[in-house]
């Protein structure tokens, strides 16, 4: 954590500026930073604040100011930066981490050395002083802190002067003059600085330039302050009066040796990297027995070379004796010869080009005998191997070196290893609008955004895409977002002038063998986010270790980035965005089509042997399409944990289909996705995933003519509806999808197709229907041998016919089902059946048995690990521990149930665990809430279309009200849910008719 008051007060986390809030909590921390770890008491505090008129209020929102610092400060990483210390508060924060801390340091310093008559090292010294400094002190905050910061200003001032003071004694007066001109019409009433600027003016040969900066002193000092210039001005304008010889310059220092000043320009944007920016510069201003080796590694465009130039601007001046840089172009096809650099370097630090040797040996032992007992700091930008590197390494530990490379060069010995990732999105937008105009990003937060994700926060890409819209100032962000949302012209939209991504990434693609070339292009090509390491063999049709040896030179290259092993176990790949759409044009321009197609084709084909693999191992317990998967290929992997493994794999999986779909290899894209459909452990709360992967590869089923293909994606989007309660468009997909499982042959997909339209019409109420069609896909099922369907569809019967109050008919039905999911080995479907058995319990007023069943139910579908069923479980056990006049651990267990019916968007658990909850205040006279909680079922029931289900919460809600003395509007509500009853013929028409009793 660094903290900052030489300009606006900051703290920052490595590259994070933090935001500390307004001026008063950043005057609140100025205060305490300043006062030097002792107590500043709540009393100075709020006259730091407020001076001399603070509101009645102003020692509590003293702590909550305190309270909210802490807190940020907690979220960067310093949980103790602000201690409560009687009579208030203390700051402590290590050394070197306050800017006025290192500017005294450094100010201390220089002056040392001015007094030890090292000017040189003085002016060193002072100027990286200055350069901490980012505005006014303390960015003009705290009415009672303007003397501190007036103290602050006025020293940079004087410290100012003592620079230039210092660089005139080396006869630096060119240099100075510029610097002394500013200087003097900031301050034109300060007589130092004019002093200094004539005395330079004079020795430069312009002593008529220097006679006019005295009269216009006067001047000022007349018409500001009502005085005449002081006797050091007045005896130096007589001086030049008279041509003084003691006003010549001295004769400067000889130099026996030249002082190479090597380093390029910084960006004046220079974003981010702060925490890799502090550590480079405290590794090479370290003292060190050893030469310092500094790597920064990272992929084309991530920044290295602009952080390794700023890192040795900031590290200058611990190596006074010279800077050398060369550019290595080592990922070019023409990479600059060692033995050519070290000419260079051996001109720049002295030798005559006669004394050169031309041999490799004899020019490394010269140039290491010139850096002996030197201070020089050599940068190595773009360095290709370490065979490039290790002849221009010095050996005197008085020298450092800096290289940046696309690989680590781990094979140089005791190198520190700096690897750059990409910016996060903070230090991505900061660039865009460095470049593009501040105003403009902050008015267009949301393309400025999407931008920044388009260019995948690489900083070579957001610089070009900031110089595009820098060079457009009438171009909306939104314009630019929506060319580079297009991925087949996205690299050529990341052009501006010499700024070219295509052109960065080809430099690494050219250097690699052909094999990982061709790894590169197809995995560009698949399209996918991440990939296990199964995937390139697959990709590739290679063994494994020969994949894996491409994988590692991808590796290499930083054209790979390894993400780590997965939750299931896997070892998993990701393509950074732009370079995955430079593979993909690679693959479009270099492999053939059919080797494209072929490609795709083995990596589906291996994801559905997965797949297929773990969900016979573990049955879904839900109805399932039976297919033949033709283009499964086995491949070496294993899958544990279906669950787990989806969750790892789903982004992944829903890209790869989309990619086959859109390369029309539709049969590849069906069979996965009515895989994944038919494992109901991996979706049954991935419904977007559902949704991409079957509306894709319907489209590719319908464009090659499939009408079986076509049929099973519509009944699989059926199903998604079923899940999310829009049992409508659930009955209109199947009855889409039979008429061409009938022209097909399909009598099993009819028959699921059917049982689909029963289930929607169970949902919605129209009982008499749903058991018609229940019955007649049991009846299909059972001539087809399906045990575990008609397992399923009688459990689906049995509880239509416990709405219906046929509670011994819905016993035998549902005890069928329960054991064909014992028989299947399915926990999903034996804890569903059980929860469903338990209603009929609890239906019939066996509250005991049904509250076993129900806990036996939560047992298992917990041990299946299907959140979602579970949630459904804990409702219906709650609902029978109501029943028991239980009240205490329910409602915590009803909360959460409903974050995950939330999680999950599924509204239809979010009213049922809704009118739960209501029912328990009910049951326990919490009347006033009760009708909230039953109001707000009420009102999602009629969202979904519900009158079944709205009926039975107006029934609770009628109760409440009567509960509360409002016997009229009950009586209303009874009688609109008694109609309802009566129309679908449920149970509860008889009980609410004849006793009231309200069972469920």
């Amino acid at each position: 954590m660094e903290f900052r008051l030489l300009g606006p007060v900051e703290a920052w986390d490595g590259g994070k500026r933090l935001a500390l809030g307004g001026p008063k909590p950043r005057a609140l921390l100025a205060a305490l930073l300043l006062a030097d770890g002792k107590v500043v008491s709540s009393e100075r505090l709020v006259d730091v604040l407020w001076g001399d008129d603070p509101p009645r209020s102003a020692s509590a929102l003293v702590q909550t100011y305190v309270y909210g610092l802490r807190r940020t400060l907690a979220d960067g990483g310093e949980a103790e930066v602000i201690e409560t210390r009687p009579p208030g508060y203390a700051a402590r924060f290590q050394p070197g981490r306050l800017d006025v801390e290192s500017f005294e340091r450094m100010v201390a310093e220089g002056r040392r050395h001015a007094a030890d008559g090292g000017h040189d090292r003085a002016a060193e010294s002072l100027r990286a002083a200055l350069a901490l400094w980012r505005g006014s002190a303390l960015g003009g905050i705290g009415h009672v802190l303007r003397g501190e910061a007036a103290r602050l200003d006025e020293t940079r001032l004087l410290v100012q002067e003592e620079l230039l003071h210092a660089e005139l004694t080396l006869g630096r007066h060119a240099e100075a003059a510029g610097e002394l001109t500013e200087l003097v019409r900031q301050h034109p009433t300060r007589e130092r600085p004019r002093a200094l600027l004539m005395r330079t003016l004079y020795r430069l040969g312009r002593q008529a330039d220097a006679m006019a900066v005295y009269h216009e002193g006067r001047k000022a000092l007349a018409d500001e302050l009502g005085v005449d210039p002081g006797p050091e001005l007045q005896e130096l304008y007589e001086a030049m009066l008279r041509a003084d010889p003691a006003l010549d310059p001295a004769p400067a220092p000889p130099k026996s040796q030249p002082v190479p000043a090597h380093l390029p320009r910084g960006v004046a944007d220079f974003t981010g990297r702060q925490r890799q920016l502090a550590e480079l510069t405290a590794l090479l201003g370290a003292p060190s027995d050893t030469v310092t080796v500094c790597v920064i590694s990272g992929k084309g465009g991530v920044g290295k070379s602009t952080l390794a130039v700023k890192a040795a601007h900031q590290a200058s001046p611990a190596y006074p004796d010279g800077q050398l840089y060369a550019d290595l172009r080592g990922v070019t096809g023409s990479p600059a010869p060692a033995l050519e650099v070290l000419g260079r370097f051996l001109r720049a630090l002295g030798l005559p080009p006669s004394a050169i040797p031309s041999t490799m040996p004899e020019c490394v032992d010269a140039y290491r005998s010139a850096l002996h007992g030197r201070r020089v700091l050599v940068v190595l930008d773009d360095a290709g191997s370490e065979q490039q590197v290790r002849p221009l390494l010095p050996g005197s530990p008085t020298c450092a070196v800096l290289i940046t490379a696309r690989r680590r060069l781990a094979g140089l010995d005791g190198v520190r290893v700096s690897d750059l990732d990409v910016f996060d999105t903070p230090a991505a937008v900061d660039l865009l609008a460095r470049i593009a105009g501040p105003e403009r990003v902050r008015a267009q937060t949301e393309a400025a955004g999407h931008i920044v994700r388009l260019c995948g926060h690489l900083p070579l890409a957001l610089r070009t895409a900031g110089a595009r819209l820098a060079a457009r100032p009438n171009w909306p962000l939104a314009t630019l977002a929506g060319r580079l949302a297009d991925e087949h012209r996205r690299l050529d939209e990341l052009t501006a002038g010499d700024l070219e991504v295509r052109a960065s990434v080809a430099l690494s693609y050219r250097g690699l063998d052909e094999g990982a070339k061709r790894a590169f292009r197809l995995l560009g090509l698949l399209g996918v986010p991440d990939f296990a390491s199964w995937v390139p063999a697959a990709l590739l049709d290679v063994p494994e270790t020969e994949a894996e040896e491409a994988v590692e030179r991808l590796m290499d290259a930083q054209l790979l980035d390894d993400v780590a092993v997965d939750a299931a176990g896997q070892a998993r790949y990701r393509l950074h965005d732009l370079l995955r759409v430079y593979a993909a044009e690679r693959a479009e321009a270099e492999e053939p089509p059919e080797e494209r197609a072929a490609a795709v084709n083995r990596a589906l084909g291996g994801w559905l042997w997965l797949i297929t693999r773990a969900a016979a191992a573990r049955p879904p317990g839900a109805l399932t399409l039976r297919r033949e998967y033709a283009m499964a290929r086995p491949v070496d992997a294993d899958v544990a944990d279906l669950v787990t493994w989806f969750s790892a794999e789903s982004p992944a999986l829903v890209v790869a289909v989309e990619r086959a779909a859109a390369m029309n290899l539709h049969e590849v894209a069906c069979e996965v996705a009515a895989a994944l459909c038919s494992s109901s452990f991996s979706v049954d709360t991935r419904f977007e995933e559902w949704r991409r992967t079957h509306e894709s590869a319907l489209g590719a089923a319908r464009r090659a003519g499939d009408p079986l293909a076509e049929a099973t994606l519509l009944v699989g989007l059926g199903q998604l509806r079923n899940r999310q309660d829009r049992y409508s468009e659930a009955q209109a997909f199947f009855h889409q999808a039979l008429p061409l499982l009938r022209a097909g042959g399909d009598a099993h997909g009819q028959a699921v197709a059917v049982a689909g339209i029963g289930n929607a019409c169970r949902e919605l109420g129209d009982l008499a229907a749903a058991l018609a069609h229940l019955r007649d896909a049991a009846e299909a099922f059972r001539s087809l041998g399906d045990d575990a369907a008609v397992g399923y569809v009688k459990r689906l019967a049995g509880s239509v016919l416990l709405e219906q109050g046929e509670f011994a008919a819905a016993r035998e039905l549902l005890d069928d089902a329960l054991a064909a999911f014992r028989r299947l080995g399915s926990k999903r479907g034996e804890g569903i059946a059980l929860r469903t058995i338990g209603l009929v319990h609890r239906a019939v007023g066996e509250f005991g048995r049904a509250e076993e069943l129900g806990a036996r139910a939560v047992a298992l579908l917990r041990e299946a690990g299907d959140p979602l069923m579970l949630a459904y479980c804990v409702q219906a056990l709650a609902k029978t521990r109501i029943r028991l006049g239980g009240d205490a651990g329910i409602l915590p267990d009803l909360r959460e149930a409903m974050e995950v019916c939330e999680r999950n968007d599924d509204r239809f658990g979010m009213a049922l665990v809704e009118r739960t909850v209501g029912e328990l205040h009910l049951a326990h006279g919490r009347h006033a809430q009760a009708e909230e909680h039953l109001g707000r079922a009420v009102a999602l029931w009629d969202r979904l279309g519900l009158p079944l289900f709205r009926a039975r919460t107006l029934r609770d809600l009628a109760a409440a009200r009567e509960a509360a003395g409002d016997a009229p509007a009950a009586a209303s509500m009874r009688a609109a849910a008694l109609a309802v009853f009566a129309e679908y013929g449920t149970r509860e028409y008889g009980e609410l008719r004849s006793s009231g009793a309200f069972l469920e």
